[in-house]
């Protein structure tokens, strides 16, 4: 085939972005766009349209056309799949197909429409050879922006010594009575001023402390010398990073950094604070079927005021699925049998203070698959190009409120950035790790299930194992604390709660 123009139009046949193969001056292009709205039929169904020396190919975008003039002796099914290849292209830079969203992505669209045509002939790429190709990724740049930020940061350590080196100059300076740029005891400013102390001789006309001859004796206790603990060393490795504005995250503190986010305040907790935490194990296969599914959950108590440590917590058990309960060996077991209340078996006894601890805990354990709270399918399909991977998101639980949820694609290595379609939410693809992450903020009744679409080269291998996060604030046993008594005078007690399921380990293998 030969190709001689590719453009975005309007109804009117004006042109938003044209890009010609061939040599062809403005007024000829113009015209024939000009001529392409009173050739359609718009009473029959074709996506081509002929002249006596051109063929136009199009395709509707909203209010757009996509357009393709070649010549008449071009193949026809070549011309379609070209047309499809060009359309699927333009969604990739402009989220709204709008005339203002392709004038301001018009320069990246020329650039991969010349990565399809070369000379007027179609080129053998597909869409994530596209978008590789048209990031113009350059080593020399990553190895410059790498080299600034080592620069910087080495200039941060010394700006941050020498501030430590002045404010102990001060320190001295100030030990010793005078401070830096005064005279002696005749007062006044001098041009070659000294301050005295013990072992430091401040000269004002040099930015530099000068060091005396006197060496006070050292003091030795016949201990000896003690080096800091590997933790400390870390601790002050992640305190220096953090306050550069790096994010730490330290291993194993997961539940606790999820709990965190989402908690009651410490200065916000009542006298009498519960938490109900639940973690979910789950690990589905790729083609169905569930391999395991484990709740974890517990009651956490904390006394905040010793005036209401003798309390007792009223907990309803709303579980269907079949849930084994087992209460704390202090906490009398016939009472929560019989009414459902929880409290220690010497009522006289008062709960231990400002010490969260655990009074019941709780354990569900299922291979159907119709529990799973979110189920997560991946589809990848391979091509000859490469794989086309559709994913979908779908909530078996209404019940539930799922919010930050994160689902993280792997993906191979080696072949660019992948070309995403249609998507719900957001997505990051992060180039170091290999791996593209779709986010969705919320995830309840109104939206409950949703999807995305990505091309990239690789195999259907690639793409596992999908690994999901969320956070909840409703309890997937439907286990929870309705009231606090006084044991003394059965009142009601206010009390704040927290309440929090999240994944522990979630994965599409």
């Amino acid at each position: 085939m030969v190709l001689l123009a590719a453009a975005v139009c309007n109804k009117a046949g004006k042109a938003i972005i044209s890009r010609q193969f061939v040599e062809m001056n403005r007024s000829r292009i113009e015209g024939l766009l000009a001529a392409f709205p009173k050739l359609m039929n718009t009473g029959k169904q074709h996506t081509f349209v002929e002249t006596e020396s051109v063929r136009y190919v199009y395709q509707p975008l909203e209010k757009l056309y996509m357009l393709l003039i070649t010549t008449k002796a071009s193949n026809i099914l070549e011309d379609l799949e070209t047309l499809r290849l060009f359309a699927r292209v333009i969604p990739e830079y402009c989220r709204n197909l709008e005339e203002s969203d392709i004038v301001d992505q018009s320069f990246p669209l020329i650039f991969a429409f010349d990565e399809i045509i070369a000379l007027g002939y179609r080129e053998n790429v597909n869409l994530a050879q596209i978008r590789t190709l048209t990031e113009m990724d350059s080593l020399e740049e990553k190895i410059y922006i790498e080299k600034k930020q080592t620069q910087e940061k080495e200039a941060r350590d010394k700006m941050r010594e020498k501030a430590k080196e002045l404010q102990k100059l001060r320190r001295d300076a100030a030990k010793g009575g005078r401070m830096p740029g005064y005279g002696g005891s005749g007062g006044g400013f001098g041009n070659n001023t000294y301050s005295r102390n013990e072992n430091v001789i401040i000269d004002t006309t040099s930015t530099e402390p000068v060091k005396s001859s006197y060496v006070p004796p050292s003091k030795t206790t016949g201990k000896a010398l003690k080096l800091g603990s590997k933790k400390k060393d870390v601790d002050i490795f992640v305190g220096q990073l953090e306050s550069e504005g790096e994010k730490v995250t330290k291993s194993g503190s997961q539940p606790t950094s999820v709990l965190s986010k989402i908690s009651v305040p410490t200065s916000d907790q009542e006298s009498v604070h519960v938490v109900v935490e639940e973690k979910i194990t789950m690990v589905a296969g790729r083609d169905g079927g569930l391999q395991n599914l484990e709740v974890h959950g517990i009651l956490k108590l904390k006394i905040n005021d010793d005036k209401n440590a003798k309390v007792k917590l009223v907990v309803a058990n709303n579980d269907t699925k079949g849930v084994q309960i087992q209460t704390h060996p202090n906490i009398d077991k016939k009472v929560f049998a019989a009414t459902g209340h929880v409290g220690l078996k010497t009522p006289d006894k008062p709960f231990p203070l400002n010490t969260e601890i655990g009074v019941l805990k709780w354990r569900f354990q299922s291979n159907d698959e119709s529990l799973i709270p979110l189920y997560v399918n991946p589809w990848p399909n391979e091509s000859g190009t490469g794989c086309d991977v559709n994913i979908e998101y779908e909530l078996r639980q209404p019940e539930l409120e799922l919010n930050d949820v994160l689902i993280t694609i792997p993906l191979p290595s080696g072949v660019g950035a992948p070309v995403v379609g249609d998507y719900d939410g957001e997505y990051h693809y992060d180039n170091r790790k290999n791996f593209l992450q779709w986010t969705l903020p919320v995830i309840d009744q109104t939206n409950p299930s949703g999807s995305m679409e990505f091309s990239i080269a690789g195999q259907a291998e690639d793409f596992y194992p999908v690994t999901v996060s969320f956070l909840s604030r409703k309890s997937y046993c439907d286990i929870e604390v309705t009231e606090v008594l006084d044991v003394d005078s059965e009142h009601p007690v206010k009390y704040s709660s927290d309440v929090i399921f999240f994944p522990e380990k979630y994965e599409i293998v």
